[in-house]
């Protein structure tokens, strides 16, 4: 051990003369000097600077040109800030030469029937890099590990291409690769200073580890919510890799870690078999960091449990996930415990860590593909063990969030079915339903994505303990003990946007359930609509009939437009089919029942002006993650403030401000209660609560938590972190009881509605009957790991609470409604929130428009 850390050292001490090739690459073999060197296109030597994306991809074009032999070139897409996904396909002439044929026989492990024979199928391997942009070490190692690939000459690697197809994928998050190396180039000094409080070690809010949105797409393999996500995940399907790596930085304090992780935090879906496997390859990491010197650690720290993870996605379809950690530098030499960490150091270590990888997939060779083609044969053995033969699901009144469902199934490659002809289930009708089966080879992922979990072996998560993703994304769904599906489904049915009989002299109107309703109001009043809101049900003849429509249902009434009635006819018309809503004309106010069109009971709606508090102290992710539903989903535009900024301006050009999880601790809190006073909306979520009613903006009482820990009795020091840790909410999924006549439930039908929770703000209910309009009952848990005490605290408590202050309101929204993007049971409350927050009389109960 002592040799070790003398030898980690030495060469953390040496990036003075790690600018040199020979520092990284193997000194036994010889490189074809016709391949350029990464300095030939990239301008500086590798680990000298941080390499940017475009001379990045500039490097893997090179490369492709100079070795078409060995390398294929392919965009597989683009980020949201138009940088494009390239993968390089490496292997031998003789795998090029047949290339689809490989691929395709290989699809066949991944079948229920017996695929040809192994014994000359190479093995697939996926070498990513670098998902979070600002651990760059992954990407830069990318560059030798390509120059290697294209260069190294002899037996050595001609075997390593004959019996292996490397995708080659250099930088999993392009924009935030190109933020960090842009923030760390720019803070290098000549001489480096290693000072871990200088600027050039700690980037400016939001950093970049994560994508445009500010989302991390490390948690985007299952829902897949992003551009970056679906293009990787359209080629993880196309060739289903046996093993698929995950470079990564952490603490820079730490070492080098390679799985398998924590044992008791496995998911129970994953095989035995795939742990063993991890292990066997485990065992060339430590052989290759052995010869380096170089210190690592396994099986503590990191866990297999959320497939929604980049290492832990492939672990449940008959491939290895394998997650790599490398202290990081941040900068280009950092001061640390373990003495100066330099980049070229870490890039060497995750360089290694890829001829390591490369090695085991050589050798494991054979074993890798028996273990796919056996965990997809075994499919149909695991369906018919389980008690659960199929699932239906879908919503009638909301065909739009039924079509996003399915769409994220099929691009996992789930097949999906028509309901049968003789369904009989009148929840879900034909029209609006689909059916899935588990018996098919996708069934571990599909359990995977509908299961509900309440027990676990192990207290302490890396990540959330549950995202059952119909509860999720709010949607009808039902167990089936029988396997009844229908025709398999090939495209998906079209939704169509509509108005029904066309033009009206009277009205329009437009129900709230559909999940991009939002949008097409956002729409309306950016073109000045008149719209109003129904605060009542009733019931109206349309079309010859009589139909009932419920609380929130939208009008537009003709008369009172600016426009005539033929231009808001077409005006109608193109937001019904952009949104694919259905938009019902009406010729008379006259209700058979409830509130006529005229009543008071109809409010207008205000057109809201939207401002979001950003910048140092907030959550990125869950202000990134208000930011996507408005701009990518509903369309809406939101400013950005950063709290000097808010501090300074005027702020009566908005009537809507948001604040998401975080800390506010600069915020000027006389001016921000002033604005609600005066008749702001203010709508804050999690840890923002808490602030609020710390800060005398809101009056909600916070619950206190029974500690975990026994002051009368002692415990081992050992015991610490495992009694502490139980006490986390990593993120759980719990039932909220629904007020559905409370214009912050409008849309929703069921009493229930699934919220996601990761923190520990608990709110008493308040006095005011009419303030709660969701509430947590005795036992809301849905699904996840929820400790003892934290059982005992979320008990009876509220989800959401409104209260006055002056003439504003402030909506508490205790969980995340937008959690990752892929909540989108949550999103209906959180944009009722913003269009339907100032119409709530709290005190009273009353509407007042």
């Amino acid at each position: 051990m002592k040799k070790y850390i003398v030898a980690i050292l030495l060469l953390n001490l040496s990036y003075i003369n790690a600018q040199d090739l020979k520092y990284y690459l193997p000194d036994s073999i010889n490189y074809n000097p016709s391949i350029p060197k990464p300095k030939d296109i990239i301008y500086h030597e590798v680990g000298e600077w941080h390499v940017t994306h475009d001379r990045l991809v500039n490097y893997m074009k090179a490369i492709a040109v100079a070795a078409p032999d060995r390398v294929k070139f392919e965009t597989i897409g683009f980020t949201y800030e138009n940088r494009p996904q390239v993968l390089l396909i490496i292997t031998s002439k003789k795998n090029h030469d047949r290339l689809e044929e490989i691929r395709k026989e290989h699809l066949q492990l991944s079948t229920q029937t017996t695929p040809k024979n192994i014994e000359n199928m190479p093995a697939i391997v996926w070498i990513g890099h670098s998902i979070h942009g600002n651990e760059s070490s992954g990407a830069n190692a990318s560059l030798l590990s390509a120059y290697y690939l294209a260069a190294a000459e002899g037996k050595q690697i001609e075997a390593l291409l004959d019996n292996v197809v490397i995708l080659f994928d250099p930088s999993f998050n392009p924009d935030g690769l190109q933020r960090f190396s842009t923030w760390a180039n720019q803070h290098k000094s000549k001489n480096l200073v290693t000072d871990p409080n200088s600027r050039e070690f700690n980037e400016v809010w939001p950093g970049g580890r994560f994508n445009h949105y500010w989302f991390d797409l490390n948690r985007d393999w299952l829902p897949a919510v992003h551009v970056e996500s679906k293009n990787r995940l359209k080629w993880f399907q196309m060739w289903k890799p046996n093993i698929l790596t995950d470079h990564h930085e952490m603490g820079s304090n730490s070492s080098f870690f390679f799985q398998p992780g924590v044992p008791t935090r496995v998911n129970p879906l994953t095989p035995e078999k795939n742990q063993e496997l991890t292990t066997k390859i485990g065992k060339f990491h430590a052989q290759f960091m052995d010869r380096i010197g170089s210190l690592y650690f396994t099986k503590e720290g990191y866990d297999d449990f959320y497939y929604g993870k980049c290492s832990t996605y492939p672990d449940v379809q008959g491939c290895i996930g394998i997650l790599f950690e490398q202290a990081s530098s941040r900068g280009h030499a950092q001061e640390t415990s373990n003495g100066i960490l330099t980049f070229p150091f870490t890039i060497k270590n995750q360089f290694t860590a890829t001829l390591s990888t490369l090695e085991a997939a050589k050798n494991l060779r054979k074993e890798l593909l028996a273990y796919q083609k056996e965990f997809y044969q075994q499919s149909s053995a695991r369906a018919a063990n389980h008690s659960i033969k199929a699932y239906v699901f879908g919503d009638k009144k909301d065909k739009n969030k039924t079509k996003l469902f399915a769409e994220m199934l099929m691009r996992h490659n789930i097949q999906i079915n028509h309901v049968s002809d003789d369904w009989g289930d009148k929840d879900f009708d034909k029209e609006s339903s689909y059916t899935i089966s588990l018996n098919q080879p996708q069934h571990s992922l599909i359990r995977g994505i509908f299961d509900k979990t309440l027990e676990y072996k192990d207290s302490l998560f890396y990540d959330i303990t549950a995202w059952t993703m119909p509860l999720a994304f709010g949607i009808n769904y039902k167990e089936i003990a029988e396997n009844r599906i229908g025709k398999k489904v090939d495209v998906l049915r079209e939704v169509k946007g509509e108005v029904v009989s066309k033009k009206s002299s009277y009205g329009y109107l437009i129900e709230w359930d559909d999940f991009y309703a939002p949008a097409a109001l956002n729409e309306m009043l950016n073109d000045d609509i008149i719209v109003k809101v129904a605060t009542n049900t009733f019931e109206i003849s349309t079309n010859n009939s009589n139909k009932k429509f419920n609380y929130g249902t939208l009008l537009i009434p003709v008369q009172l437009q600016k426009i005539n009635q033929e231009k808001l006819a077409d005006k109608l018309q193109l937001i019904a089919e952009k949104y694919k809503i259905r938009i019902q004309a009406v010729e008379s106010g006259n209700a058979i029942t409830g509130s006529d069109l005229g009543s008071n009971k109809f409010i207008t709606i205000t057109k809201p002006s939207i401002a979001m508090l950003v910048g140092t102290g907030v959550n990125a992710t869950d202000a990134g993650e208000v930011w996507h539903v408005l701009d990518q989903r509903m369309n809406m535009n939101v400013s950005q403030l950063e709290i000097g900024m808010f501090n300074r301006i005027n702020l009566s050009k908005y009537n809507t401000l948001i604040m998401v999880g975080g800390s506010y601790g600069d915020l000027n809190k006389e001016k921000l209660k002033a604005w609600v006073q005066a008749g702001g909306t203010l709508i804050l979520t999690e840890e923002a609560v808490s602030w609020s009613a710390q800060n005398g903006i809101s009056d909600i009482k916070l619950k206190k938590i029974k500690s975990a820990v026994d002051s009368t009795k002692r415990d081992a020091y050992i015991n610490r972190d495992q009694v502490e840790g139980a006490q986390q909410l990593n993120g759980a999924i719990f039932g909220a009881e629904a007020d559905l006549t409370h214009p912050l439930a409008y849309g929703y039908n069921n009493k229930t509605v699934s919220m996601f929770k990761s923190n520990k703000v608990f709110m008493e209910k308040s006095k005011n009957p009419y303030a709660t309009p969701f509430y947590y009952n005795t036992n809301p848990l849905q699904s996840g790991w929820l400790s003892k005490e934290n059982t005992e605290a979320i008990k009876n408590t509220a989800s959401v609470i409104v209260n006055t202050l002056g003439s504003g309101r402030v909506i508490n929204i205790a969980d995340n409604p937008n959690f990752r993007g892929f909540w989108l049971g949550g999103n209906k409350l959180f944009m009722n929130a913003i269009f339907f927050g100032r119409i709530i009389d709290a005190a009273s109960g009353r509407m007042e428009e």
